[in-house]
């Protein structure tokens, strides 16, 4: 296994340590704990790119492994802070602020379903089909919008509590934008893998 490889298990590995860190309510200022974990996870997520890329260690595996990675982390990430919804209505946000939350984050769910499918119909049809930048301002939107809305909840209720939720709300909401863009574009440009084969 390559050093890609091995870094792209270490962030499914930090999954379970950022979900420990991220419930750890006995530890004060957990959540900033389990911000941290989640800023250095997305951080391998380019590095093993970068590695793979520069010294053309591009596996098989790797391909399999980093998207799921990647997903996987930021799945989890969105619905463990469903589950701790004040900040996403401290701050006037109340009561729309969790349920515009709760639908943004199934829209980006969805999306990811939805190209993974569609990324599986390509493997089949025998189609490599390249990631696209309006994906990667996406994934990078995504991850500023969790690390902040993380980073933002030990503080709820305190001065300049609101310009964070604001932030980071706001990020979410931009990410969820992109998220829909990306995937129409990545399909629509892709568009020859659904057509019908010819027998």
């Amino acid at each position: 296994m390559n050093l890609p490889n091995k870094i792209t298990l270490t962030r499914i590995f930090m999954i379970p340590v950022f979900v420990l860190f991220f419930y750890l309510d006995i530890m004060p200022y957990h959540e900033l704990v389990a911000a941290f974990v989640f800023a250095l996870a997305a951080f391998t997520d380019f590095l093993d790119g970068h590695i793979a890329r520069k010294y053309h260690l591009v596996t098989n595996m790797g391909k399999f492994l980093d998207p799921i990675a990647d997903k996987v982390l930021v799945s989890t990430a969105f619905i463990l802070m469903l589950t701790r919804p004040g900040v996403f209505v401290y701050g006037g946000f109340a009561p729309w602020g969790l349920i515009v939350a709760g639908i943004a984050v199934a829209v980006i769910l969805a999306r990811e379903l939805i190209v993974s499918g569609f990324r599986l119909l390509a493997v089949e049809r025998g189609l490599v089909l390249a990631a696209d930048k309006l994906g990667k301002f996406k994934t990078v939107t995504q991850d500023v919008a969790i690390f902040t809305l993380l980073f933002t909840m030990p503080f709820l209720g305190r001065e300049g509590c609101i310009a964070g939720c604001a932030i980071g709300y706001a990020l979410l909401l931009l990410a969820t934008v992109l998220t829909i863009l990306s995937g129409c574009n990545y399909i629509i440009k892709n568009r020859q893998v659904l057509k019908e084969e010819t027998v």
